[in-house]
């Protein structure tokens, strides 16, 4: 059986939040989870690049190291690494049929198909022995499928911000409360950057819990070297290249910098040198990645809610050009904020479609576009992703100075990736 076809039967059952389906498939696999120290990681953005900087820096210390993300953008396999590798495809269609065998036929109260590939993600990792785990929240926290260890290493919020408002609730200090459901009592917390309705809920919750805490700064740019033209970064004393792009990153590499000192602290080997070679060879598809098409150069970047956006506009910036978006989103998104963080003057914007998903209507983003920014210098609707790429590559053959920039989901960057034949630059 194919991966596809061994969870396609448990989509049908969508997102259901709480743990009592994950924790019972857990204790009927044998309690995989209780065999693998972890490393937690919550928050609205910057979960993604966070697990890679650790993923990458334990791996380069010598480690056996899992990592599990969602979503994917090409593949399953994607979602569960070991030491930066996925999963093989025969290896994931293995655990994954463990799994469905421990699922009881008609089950009343079947588990979701995150919580089965939550679960497969488990059982590999402890099957392979791995040392630590790395472990990216799917939704929330608090009832999130990955919330099942009493005691990790280091529970991770890396930020906050309005994002999946119709699940974990309407407020900043409603979503707050779900993220901080990933704080154990005793158990050391790293916060990133939080807006102060949202920190004063998180604070509340680390003080009832007794947890040592770091509240993140962002880390400090270094002076461009002679001998390294790429950035290099400080923090904590710590000195290490930045290869992903964007000023958000400094926050996200000094939160995996004081997770990192948290752990030595404990009694892990993480030398300087693995934490600079491990920085160095961080990558991280579909944020602010530079690649090409039909030999176009294109920036991506599944900017899918206002923060993200506004770090990918801050970037955009530094450019000095005029943009063109190729942009899809989601029904389920906050078109108008999104929007009002991209879009200026003069921009172009192409919209299409994202396949395979609850996809907004082009023609009524392009309407809310206008009405949010009536001085674009084009916008248009485009039936499918290739035609709006077409589109926007054919335009900027008559702008000498204009970057092209694909956004608004990572569905729609996954598709790029999988059919648009991008050539990496």
């Amino acid at each position: 059986m194919g991966i596809n076809s061994l969870l396609k039967p448990f989509q049908r059952f969508g997102v259901h939040l709480g743990l009592e389906r994950i924790q019972r498939l857990l204790a009927d696999l044998g309690n995989p989870h209780h065999s693998i120290p972890i490393i937690h990681v919550a928050g609205t953005n910057g979960k993604g690049s966070v697990c890679a900087y650790l993923s990458s820096i334990l791996t380069a210390a010598g480690y056996r190291v899992g990592r599990y993300t969602s979503p994917h953008l090409v593949n399953w396999t994607e979602r569960i690494c070991l030491n930066e590798q996925p999963i093989p495809t025969e290896l994931l269609e293995k655990v994954l049929l463990q799994v469905k065998l421990a699922i009881p036929e008609n089950c009343e109260d079947s588990p979701t198909q995150f919580e089965v590939i939550t679960a497969a993600a488990w059982l590999y990792f402890a099957q392979q022995q791995v040392d630590i785990a790395v472990i990216e929240v799917g939704l929330g926290g608090r009832l999130d499928a990955t919330n099942v260890c009493e005691q990790p290493l280091v529970s991770i919020i890396t930020s906050l911000s309005r994002e999946h408002w119709q699940v974990l609730g309407p407020t900043l200090a409603d979503i707050a409360t779900e993220k901080a459901g990933v704080l154990k009592a005793g158990c050391p917390a790293i916060i990133g950057s939080l807006p102060p309705e949202a920190k004063q809920v998180i604070a509340s919750r680390i003080e009832q819990l007794s947890c040592p805490t770091v509240w993140v700064e962002p880390a400090t740019e270094l002076p461009t070297r002679e001998l390294h033209q790429e950035r290099w970064v400080k923090y904590q004393g710590i000195e290490y290249p930045l290869p992903l792009l964007g000023e958000v990153q400094l926050t996200n590499s000094a939160i995996a910098i004081a997770t990192l000192q948290v752990l030595r602290s404990q009694g892990w080997q993480i030398s300087e040198t693995a934490i600079i070679s491990g920085m160095a060879n961080t990558c991280w598809l579909g944020r602010l990645q530079w690649t090409s098409w039909h030999n176009h150069p294109i920036l991506i970047d599944g900017a899918h809610n206002r923060a993200a956006a506004q770090a990918l506009r801050q970037y955009v910036d530094t450019l000095n050009t005029s943009v063109s978006w190729v942009m899809g989103m989601l029904s389920t998104k906050d078109h108008t904020e999104v929007f009002k963080a991209l879009l200026r003057p003069q921009d172009r914007l192409y919209l299409v479609p994202v396949s395979d998903h609850s996809s907004a209507e082009p023609e009524a983003l392009a309407t809310l576009a206008q009405s949010i920014c009536p001085e674009l210098n084009n916008c248009h609707t485009h039936s499918n992703l290739n035609a709006g790429l077409e589109a926007a590559t054919s335009q900027d053959a008559t702008t000498p100075k204009n970057v092209i920039v694909l956004s608004g989901s990572l569905y729609l960057v996954g598709q790029f990736l999988r059919e648009a034949e991008p050539n990496p630059k």
